[in-house]
């Protein structure tokens, strides 16, 4: 049975892209930062669908535990097929609000955990294997809202581009799936239950809804399969026609 790794799983597009990889026949790593009963209900749901997943805890915002979680896998599975880099943070700030600390964090989760997982884990990946990374629409069009979030979305798109050329001699794909204005927990407390919050993302997509985490998953499955053997060093872009 193949494994994948998909980091921030415990909820939201992680937790969807885990359950999906599940039904796809992966055996998946659940990681999670803070809430244990919630991955460990993931691996449950997965399991009663006969599949197999365990729970590893990290925060990728902390070098040592972002080893520590390298190491887990190493110890765990010996091979890691599919890396599905989605932990992330998004509170962010106009230019004039964001403060040095929560920006260190911003790129500390975003940009720098995932730079030095995916260093430790590349020994592990065969000739073949898939990297993933969850990035946004907001890096292809302006949003000053959160600036510094933007930023650790531009950071991780130059960083799938080289790693792509490095990784393509041994057929390993790298690529981006940016979602747009996803109905998610984190988006929870200004979309749910709020008709103008609602109207207003739906108008930000040429689809005219609000994206569903379940759309997210499909794009990434399809990133992790063997139909996207040709494609690398790329965004499938997953924003409903975001700002278009």
């Amino acid at each position: 049975m193949k494994t994948a790794l998909v980091t921030g799983a415990s909820r939201g597009i992680g937790r969807a892209v885990a359950l999906r990889l599940a039904r796809d026949g992966f055996r998946v790593a659940v990681n999670y930062s803070a809430s244990e009963a919630a991955a460990k209900e993931v691996v449950r749901l997965i399991e009663e669908s006969g599949g197999s997943a365990f729970a590893v805890r990290a925060d990728l915002g902390v070098l040592e535990e972002a080893h520590a979680l390298a190491e887990r896998i190493r110890r765990e599975a010996g091979v890691l097929d599919v890396l599905v880099n989605n932990a992330g943070i998004g509170a962010s700030s106009p230019i004039e609000q964001e403060t040095p600390e929560a920006y260190d964090r911003l790129f500390a989760v975003n940009v720098r955990g995932l730079f030095f997982l995916t260093r430790r884990l590349l020994p592990l990946i065969p000739d073949g294997g898939r990297i993933v990374n969850i990035t946004s629409g907001v890096a292809r069009i302006a949003f000053p809202e959160g600036i510094a979030y933007s930023m650790t979305k531009g950071a991780v798109q130059v960083f799938t581009l080289a790693l792509a050329k490095q990784l393509g001699p041994r057929q390993i794909t790298v690529n981006n799936v940016a979602p747009g204005i996803i109905d998610t927990d984190v988006n929870a407390g200004w979309l749910r239950g709020n008709p103008e919050g609602e109207a207003y993302a739906a108008s930000r997509h040429a689809l005219a809804r609000v994206g569903q985490v379940d759309e997210i998953a499909g794009v990434v499955a399809f990133a992790a399969s063997p139909e996207a053997s040709f494609i690398t060093g790329t965004t499938l872009d997953a924003t409903g026609g975001g700002n278009l």
